[in-house]
């Protein structure tokens, strides 16, 4: 597991056994009903085992810490759940969005004057000082005191419980695993859970199903197109930062495409030669951005390189930005690429 660059470290993206007994395209603005009352689904105490150990919750939590770790999908599974009200520190922000209100629903997140550390993350001490119950982290390594973090035992002393999504259970570095859209689920259950909302994440898990359904039986048997996902201005150049190894393959698949870069070894980012690009067949390319002050420039000048990608062609492109990644909006991912690499079945 490779630790990004600073560039990288908001676009990384990254379940929980529970041991105790609206879909991505909507950013809920208030959470007053369900603070007040939840909807008395989950029994406390909760005891739930999360990366091996057990963590015992005598009611909801009510103040909420969300590390950064190169991720927007914690903060915004609180928010599509009517969470945000939860929050006193928040760390994750993408600069970008496929939901409409939420980039401002994030901005609107205390942050907790907080001053992060060159990681670009909350330090142990500023941590502690907020008085927590409740910190996320994207990987276990936001709680490592190596990295100057306040450990989940030094949380546990205060009265502060801790949560990392399962598939990153054990990873040091800003990247963990290769997450498919399963895990963005589990991600909402398991935050449901904690926060006795389960049924709000049962809805909005089912509009995403429902709408990443249609878009895949759409699609369903017609021949896979070759899709490049870039990020231009990350890297030396725009192609030393190549969607590689992702969970972008799995929205991909769901798509009718795939990634012709995709890495078997599990490297996230590829650096491919423009010889190599020239002569990979190109059916569409994806955009991904992240503080670029023209995403549509940039992919129209990829495309100028390349006169004889399909599509060049056939100008076919699009910009993404959070959709992509671990997160409640994968739904809009694949709704999107699906449409963009086959039009004729919408």
């Amino acid at each position: 597991m490779q630790r990004k660059p600073a560039a990288v470290l908001v676009i990384a993206a990254l379940a929980l056994t529970v041991t105790a007994c609206g879909s991505g395209t909507a950013a809920p603005a208030s959470d007053t009903a369900t603070r007040s009352t939840g909807e008395g689904k989950t029994h406390y105490p909760l005891t739930i085992t999360n990366c091996g150990k057990q963590y015992t919750f005598a009611k909801a939590p009510s103040r909420v810490v969300v590390m950064n770790g190169g991720s927007v999908a914690e903060v915004s599974s609180l928010l599509a759940l009517g969470l945000g009200g939860r929050v006193v520190a928040n760390a994750q922000n993408y600069g970008a969005s496929d939901v409409p209100g939420r980039l401002d629903a994030i901005k609107a997140l205390p942050t907790g004057g907080i001053k992060l550390n060159d990681q670009q993350d909350i330090p142990r001490e500023a941590m502690l000082g907020l008085r927590p119950d409740f910190v996320i982290s994207t990987y276990e390594g936001g709680f490592s005191a190596q990295n100057g973090f306040a450990t989940r035992d030094d949380l546990s002393r205060i009265g502060a419980n801790t949560y990392v999504p399962q598939h990153a259970c054990g990873a040091t570095g800003m990247v963990a695993g290769n997450p498919t859209i399963q895990d963005s689920y589990d991600l909402l259950r398991d935050l449901g859970k904690i926060f006795d909302v389960p049924g709000k994440a049962d809805q909005v898990i089912a509009a995403a199903q429902q709408k990443v359904g249609a878009a895949a039986d759409k699609v369903r048997g017609k021949p896979a197109k070759n899709v490049m996902l870039v990020f231009p201005g990350m890297g030396a150049d725009d192609f030393s930062s190549i969607a590689a190894a992702g969970m972008w393959n799995d929205i991909l698949a769901r798509a009718g495409a795939t990634n012709p870069f995709n890495d078997p070894a599990g490297n996230e980012f590829a650096t491919v030669s423009k010889e190599k690009l020239a002569t990979t067949p190109i059916d569409a390319l994806i955009v991904v951005n992240y503080q670029n002050p023209d995403p549509d420039g940039s992919a129209k000048k990829i495309l100028a390189q390349f006169p004889q990608w399909d599509a060049a062609k056939n100008k076919r492109y699009l910009v993404l930005s959070d959709s992509i990644y671990l997160g409640p909006s994968n739904d809009v991912a694949v709704d999107k690429i699906a449409r963009l690499v086959h039009p004729d079945a919408f």
